[in-house]
């Protein structure tokens, strides 16, 4: 560097920081050899807050507004005054920049699944995830605890150390919560302010604050939200009997509208379903409820058979049809006996009555002849 330079340096008394980025922190002002003119201007605006390090060690935070540095105990001092030390002033300071506003839509989550104990659904595994804002909220101690000698700060430097705070202390907190797994999204805003609450002293060893902290999901692993899916599935479908006659329905339509799609097989398996359809409807209830089964009386005796009919054949004249009782009634009249000829369907002729086992039997059983008058 020139002397030119060097001199032209000497002369630039303003110190302010304008910031175009959205994640600096901390910045400090960069001076040749550190060394700050005498009078020079300290102006901080709203939202930041100036550190003043003199000779390493931390001597006043500065507010927003406008500051003169010419006080006689500010152990600042220009170098125009010090010739004999070649323009290098024994006296360094260094002033830092702390961006005091809230630093938002910074992102949390957890790495690894929480191991809990469900009282629904037993041991599971759950993952979260959410975002929070932080603010500087003592400068002092940022610098002493987090900043040092860094001439830069970005909050990327600075949100690996927070979440690893955030999630384990939410971990803790879910695990101990006791709240179901199927109520949890209705409890985050506590579970927000609770965590919020358990991280802040920590944080305030650092000199910083969460004005906000959000949980914005609580979800289970893939293979059991597939099932809680099918769960709550069925939970909709409700009446599955219903169900099933819908989705017959749906098929037999979509078969008569697709006649390229199996023809006469797609004709008779919806005729198929709908008959299954039928019967599940005939086994309802007017009111569509499956009918409970009853102790119902023992099924009916099967019909008698058909009773035959015989055609009787006497002196050339045929007589009939007659049943058995009937001529049961003759054989007892004595106009019917074993030598009367008969024919029925079925016979490929006359035939003599008593030669016929079913009407042999008629003979039997008929009584004696009556004694006489």
């Amino acid at each position: 560097m020139s002397l030119w330079d060097k001199l032209t340096g000497e002369f630039i008394d303003v110190i302010e920081w304008t910031d175009d980025s959205r994640d600096t922190m901390v910045w400090r002002f960069e001076r040749h050899g550190n060394e700050i003119k005498y009078g020079a201007k300290l102006t901080v605006r709203e939202g930041q807050a100036a550190v003043f390090v003199h000779e390493g060690q931390l001597a006043d935070v500065f507010a927003p507004g406008l500051y003169q540095l010419e006080t006689n105990n500010m152990p600042i001092m220009t170098t125009l005054q010090h010739w004999d030390h070649g323009f290098e002033s024994p006296f360094k300071s260094e002033i830092y920049f702390v961006n005091m506003r809230r630093f938002q839509d910074l992102k949390w989550g957890t790495k690894n699944p929480i191991m809990l104990r469900d009282p629904e659904f037993g041991p599971t595994r759950l993952r979260a995830f959410g975002t929070y804002s932080i603010r500087v909220m003592d400068p002092a101690l940022f610098m002493q605890e987090i900043v040092g000698t860094d001439g830069e700060v970005t909050t990327d430097e600075v949100t690996f150390q927070l979440r690893n705070v955030i999630v384990s202390r939410f971990s803790n907190s879910l695990a101990s919560s006791g709240i179901p797994v199927l109520d949890l999204a209705a409890n985050t805003d506590d579970l927000a302010e609770f965590l919020k609450a358990r991280v802040k002293p920590e944080l305030a060893q650092m000199g910083i604050e969460t004005p906000e902290l959000f949980v914005e999901n609580i979800s289970l692993p893939e293979e059991v939200e597939q099932a809680l899916d099918k769960r709550t599935s069925m939970g909709v479908i409700g009446d599955l009997g219903k169900y099933s006659q819908f989705h017959a329905a749906e098929a037999m339509r979509a078969a008569a509208e697709n006649p390229s799609g199996g023809g006469g097989m797609g004709a008779g398996l919806g005729m198929g379903m709908g008959m299954a359809m039928a019967n599940q409807m005939g086994q309802m209830s007017p009111w569509g409820q499956p009918q409970q089964p009853t102790h119902a009386a023992p099924p009916p005796p099967p019909p008698p058979p058909p009773e035959r009919l015989w055609h009787v054949a006497v002196n050339g004249q045929t007589t009939g049809p007659f049943g058995r009782g009937d001529l049961g009634r003759m054989v007892a009249e004595g106009s019917f006996t074993r030598e009367t000829t008969v024919w029925s369907q079925g016979y490929a002729g006359w035939i003599a009555a008593g030669e016929v086992n079913e009407l042999a039997q008629l003979f039997t059983v008929a009584p004696p002849p009556p004694p006489p008058a």
